[in-house]
């Protein structure tokens, strides 16, 4: 007698040949971008492993997507630290976590999925080029070991500016810390040299991981050394019990502070769309070619995203750089990726006091590479190469972002691009070929797919060129859909050609009621 079913067999089997593997490699991978989101979102480390506990345990439980790994995401992070300062506390920020979970819910529920098609492509890539921009300059005081405040807004912007350069040079030379600096070198050279030469030979071991590792090794050897040793602040602190850090937000301010509402929108939009382009990536790399139910995904990344906010995590999303190294591990099953999230657990639960070893400089070489990762110069001339309809929507977007925040800079693109959208249709409507035949002027007028209102005054200046005598031919054969507004210049010209001697036909054109004043 069997005591577990063909499936759990299955499950069984696949968790000891391919997933407990992976979910091991994961872990891997998502311990450090747990605690160096944390960092760059200006949250409590413990914020961002929470995030990584709920997003592999609970999210991949309610999720459909067997090989997606969700967690904190690096696309969030400049919103999550303007966020937190704006609401003004962690228990506001947390607030519009769980709100932007609620939110996502909603309109998995709704069956709203498929929004993200509406948003043009350009626009996407602008959005992540910008927060990749955003995630790199924040890690540079990080990896120099400056630890004041506003490094670009006072130290850098007088320097560059020349307002008392000299002096602002020597506070910073001051201000530098030479371990701090080196441990950044020795970490890119580690990431560089691990994935050229040693990545594909020992797959199983991801190359953060073991940027962590030497970085932290060198790190212990400077402590003995005075002038590289670093400060105790330049060091990952986690508490020794999940309840000294965890923070539950106070539910009245909801009604006391408006901007959480605004930031529980800006993170459903964007959490759900990274979301959405993530699982549509992993699901093309999927062997067995199961495709993701958008709306049940949604639904998964909102309940888990309620319950980061109420426990005091980060907000969570699908994420891509997980997603694809537990599909290269060999991953079957979303077991995988709910024991990543047991082994995150286990590590703050036994090992907190190992992790605090680890120097946020490494960490910030990890962001970086993450950050060039979103906006590679590979990327943007590839874009560029498309043409200006797509190069310039994308550059809009970085702008706007930049100068303004991410909801405003999206909007401007969106706007931008559908400039482009009603200008490019406006020109479209039609095909005007002109030739002389003897004496007389043949004229044939081609009309596209779909002809809108917008293309109402050139096909009306079009016809007005028309020399007297003439053939005419207007062509609506191709046509799907002819709007009302051209009908009725069609059939207005019909009486014109006749005052003009035109010889005119019309091929496959509706005939409308036109409201004539006496």
């Amino acid at each position: 007698m069997n005591l577990f079913s063909r499936r759990q067999q299955y499950y069984f089997s696949s968790f000891l040949k391919h997933d407990l593997k992976a979910s091991i490699t994961v872990f891997f991978v998502a311990l450090p971008l747990c605690l160096g989101i944390s960092l760059a979102s200006g949250a409590p480390l413990l914020s961002g492993l929470l995030s990584g506990i709920i997003g592999g345990i609970v999210v991949s439980a309610i999720s459909r997507s067997p090989l997606s790994v969700s967690g904190p995401a690096a696309g969030l992070t400049a919103i999550c630290a303007t966020a937190i300062a704006e609401t003004g506390s962690l228990q506001a920020f947390f607030l519009a976590v769980s709100l932007a979970g609620i939110i996502q819910v909603i309109t998995g529920a709704l069956k709203l999925g498929g929004f993200t098609h509406l948003i043009p492509s350009s626009v996407i890539k602008g959005m992540l080029a910008a927060i990749g921009i955003l995630l790199i300059s924040k890690q540079i005081p990080i990896i120099i070991g400056y630890d004041q405040p506003d490094f670009w807004r006072n130290e850098f912007f007088n320097i560059i500016t020349f307002d008392h350069a000299f002096q602002h040079i020597d506070n910073l030379y001051h201000k530098l810390s030479p371990g701090s600096l080196i441990l950044a070198a020795a970490s890119i050279a580690v990431l560089i040299l691990w994935k050229k030469y040693a990545a594909y030979r020992i797959s199983f071991i991801p190359t953060s991981f073991v940027t962590v590792l030497v970085g932290t090794l060198l790190a212990l050897a400077f402590a003995s050394t005075q002038s590289l040793s670093l400060t105790p602040n330049q060091y990952v602190t986690i508490p020794k019990t999940i309840l000294d850090q965890m923070q539950i937000p106070k539910f009245h301010l909801l009604l006391e502070t408006p901007s959480i509402w605004k930031y529980g929108i800006v993170i459903a939009l964007v959490a759900s769309l990274e979301t959405l382009l993530s699982i549509e990536a992993i699901d093309k790399i999927d062997p067995q070619n199961r495709i993701t139910p958008q709306n049940r995904e949604l639904i998964a990344q909102g309940t888990g995203n309620l319950l980061s906010g109420i426990l005091g995590g980060l907000p969570i999303t699908a994420v891509i750089v997980r997603s694809a190294a537990n599909a290269e591990a060999g991953a079957r099953t979303r077991l995988s990726g709910i024991f990543h999230g047991v082994w995150l657990l286990l590590v703050i639960v036994l090992a907190s006091s190992l992790v605090n070893y680890i120097p946020y400089a490494v960490l910030a070489v990890i962001l970086v590479r993450t950050g060039y990762n979103l906006a590679k110069p590979a990327m943007i001339l590839n874009i560029y190469k498309q043409g200006k309809e797509q190069f310039l929507p994308f550059i809009v977007t970085i702008v706007a972002m930049l100068a303004t925040d991410l909801l405003i800079g999206v909007l401007i693109g969106i706007v931008y691009s559908l400039y482009f959208l009603i200008r490019n249709t406006y020109k479209a409507g039609y095909t005007i070929s002109e030739n002389v035949q003897g004496h007389t002027m043949h004229v044939h007028m081609e009309l596209a797919l779909n002809v809108s209102f917008l293309n109402k005054r050139k096909i009306k200046e079009a016809l007005d060129r028309i020399p007297p005598y003439s053939i005419v031919t207007i062509d609506g054969t191709r046509s799907i859909n002819i709007d009302h507004d051209i009908l009725e210049i069609f059939q207005e010209f019909r009486s014109k050609a006749r005052q003009r001697h035109l010889q005119l036909e019309l091929k496959n054109i509706p005939e409308v009621s036109v409201i004539e004043l006496h």
